[in-house]
């Protein structure tokens, strides 16, 4: 039912009363530099880097839940589920085989998710409109719902769990519109979803999704050329884009500049090799 569900991370909020202690409203180096690290497929170093912060900042969500995505982003590696071929060609998505968790991961995986969540959970419970807790909260709902819809090919619950994350990024961004990495949230979802065939796409209306596809495309543009953590995950998602809109010159253009930047990461060499 869906495909392409959610990664997210925190951007700023000037806030109306103090944020709780030992969370940050600014996007901070050693967050960026460990999801940098993870889009170049150095997991080691990104949960490195991930651990420290948490350390530093035991009270923060942004800390687990982005140590989470790691785990996640490893394991679509180790899958290979991160390839254009499934979001190019419907019938090989929905043929897909089934993929094979691995148990130690999954586990590490749910910790992460957990702790992320008890956490944004206790600063929201003192202060509803803190926008990096909601961030983490949009994530940790991200995260799960792409577990579940492209590992364990549950796409029903995970469709639910992604209305609930565009929601909670609906939110934040009425409080704070500039804090543009959450914009992947209603742009993945109107995006994908507006590719269903019209019944398919009635349906889901009926029961609350979003299928805009120009505003999905705007979202993840904004996202892409002003998200601070989520702008490449945003530029492999317009690559995709330009593919099913036969653009191939735009697509190799987004994918030319992840493969420079990430020369680590062979998904993007590779799709781009696809192309001429």
């Amino acid at each position: 039912m869906t495909r392409f569900l959610l990664l997210c991370l925190a951007f700023s909020f000037a806030a109306v009363a103090a944020p709780p202690v030992g969370v940050p409203t600014q996007p901070v180096r050693e967050i960026e530099t460990g999801f940098r690290q993870m889009y170049n497929l150095e997991f080691d170093q990104a949960h490195q880097t991930f651990a420290s912060w948490q350390r530093q900042h035991p009270t923060d969500p942004i800390g687990p839940a982005s140590n989470a995505a790691a785990y996640l982003y490893s394991e679509f590696d180790r899958l290979n589920i991160l390839h254009s071929e499934l979001f190019v060609d419907d019938g090989l998505f929905k043929h897909r085989p089934k993929a094979v968790a691995d148990p130690t991961v999954r586990q590490a995986f749910e910790e992460q998710l957990a702790k992320a969540e008890q956490l944004a959970d206790k600063i929201l419970s003192q202060i509803p409109e803190q926008t990096d807790a909601l961030f983490a909260k949009i994530l940790t709902l991200g995260l799960r719902a792409d577990y579940l819809s492209l590992i364990e090919r549950r796409d029903l619950e995970a469709l639910r769990i992604v209305k609930t994350s565009r929601a909670t990024a609906e939110k934040l961004l009425s409080i704070d519109p500039s804090y543009y990495d959450a914009y992947l949230a209603p742009g993945v979802e109107n995006y994908l979803l507006s590719i269903k065939p019209a019944p398919v796409r009635w349906l889901l209306k009926m029961n609350g999704a979003e299928t805009d596809r120009e505003r999905g495309i705007q979202d993840l543009q904004l996202a892409a050329e002003k998200g601070h953590y989520l702008s490449p995950y945003a530029r492999l998602l317009l690559a995709v884009a330009a593919l099913r809109a036969n653009d191939r010159p735009k697509a190799a253009e987004l994918l030319a500049d992840l493969a420079r930047e990430f020369p680590h990461n062979r998904l993007y060499a590779q799709e781009l090799a696809r192309l001429k």
